[in-house]
C-alpha cells in the first residue's frame, strides 16, 4: 500500500478548496488508475527564495512525480521504489528524513485501490469516503535538480512525492496490513507549515489523526482490470458482485 489511487477532480476545484496561492502550469489530468512515477497534484506550503525566513509561507499546487528523488541522488531511479513511506521510520530514513523536517505535502484523492490476499487470490478493492469526500493523504516531497538539462531549461528541477504509510486499523485491517496516513483537517496547515520542524511527535500526532478519517472509509470490490496500468476510465472504481484475482 499505496500502489494506486484516483484523483477525479479537477484541479480548479482543489485551488478553492486548499485556499491555493500559486498553481503551476503543468498540472496532470483527472486519472483514474494512478501508477509510481505517474505526474499527480500535491499541496505545498512554501517561504519564496529572497524572502525572510519568518514569512508567512506561500500555498501552492504543483505537479510531482510520484516516487521520491531525494536532492542527493545522481539518477531519477532512485524514486521509482520510494512512492511510500512508512511513518514508523521515515525520520530515520537517509531517503525521507529531510523532507520529514521541512517539506512535507498533502496529496488529494478521490480513493484508492488496494489488493486483499487470500491464499494465491488477490481481489482488488476501491477505497473511498462517503458521498464524494476527498481523501488527504500526508505525503512528503522534495525538488532535485537534473544536471542532464542545461541551467535555463524548464526541466532543470524535478518535485517528486511520496505518501506516507502506517499499520491500518479498523476494517481496513482485513484488506491489507497497512493504510495511507490520512491527515485530518485539523492538522492539514500545522503539517504544511515550513517553520514546523518535523519530528517524531507531529509524526505521531498526525498518525492518531488519521485513525478518526480510518474508521468513516467504505470500500468494495472491483474489477480486476484495474491491474493493468493501461486501463484508465471511471469503471474501473465500480463494484462488481465477485471478485476475481488480480
Amino acid at each position: 500500500m499505496c500502489g494506486r489511487f484516483v484523483v477525479a477532480g479537477a484541479a480548479s476545484d482543489l485551488v478553492e478548496m486548499f485556499d491555493i496561492d500559486l498553481v503551476a502550469d503543468d498540472l496532470p489530468q483527472p486519472s483514474f488508475n494512478v501508477a509510481p512515477t505517474d505526474r499527480v497534484p500535491v499541496v505545498i506550503d512554501t517561504i519564496p527564495k529572497g524572502a525572510d525566513p519568518d514569512d508567512e509561507p506561500v500555498r501552492r499546487l504543483e505537479s510531482a512525480r510520484w516516487g521520491l528523488v531525494p536532492a542527493w541522488a545522481k539518477d531519477v531511479k532512485v524514486g521509482v521504489t520510494a512512492f511510500n513511506a512508512r511513518i514508523e521510520s521515515a525520520a530515520e530514513k537517509s531517503h525521507f528524513k529531510n523532507a520529514v523536517k521541512k517539506r512535507r505535502a498533502i496529496v488529494p484523492a478521490t480513493g484508492y485501490y488496494e489488493w486483499k490476499t487470500v491464499g494465491e487470490v488477490k481481489t482488488p478493492h476501491f477505497i473511498h469516503l462517503p458521498e464524494g469526500e476527498l481523501f488527504v493523504f500526508a505525503g512528503l516531497y522534495e525538488w532535485w535538480r537534473n544536471p542532464a538539462e542545461a541551467d535555463d531549461s524548464p526541466n532543470k528541477w524535478l518535485i517528486s512525492t511520496s505518501i506516507l504509510t502506517r499499520e491500518a486499523t479498523g476494517e481496513l485491517a482485513g484488506i491489507h496490513d497497512r493504510m495511507p496516513v490520512f491527515l485530518s483537517p485539523e492538522l492539514l496547515d500545522e503539517w504544511l507549515d515550513p517553520h514546523t520542524e518535523g519530528e517524531e511527535d507531529l509524526l505521531a500526532e498526525i498518525s492518531h489523526g488519521g485513525e478518526e478519517v480510518a474508521e468513516r472509509v467504505q470500500f468494495h470490490v472491483v474489477d480486476r482490470a484495474v491491474g493493468n496500468v493501461r486501463n484508465n476510465s471511471p469503471e474501473l472504481m465500480r463494484p462488481v458482485e465477485h471478485g476475481e484475482p488480480a
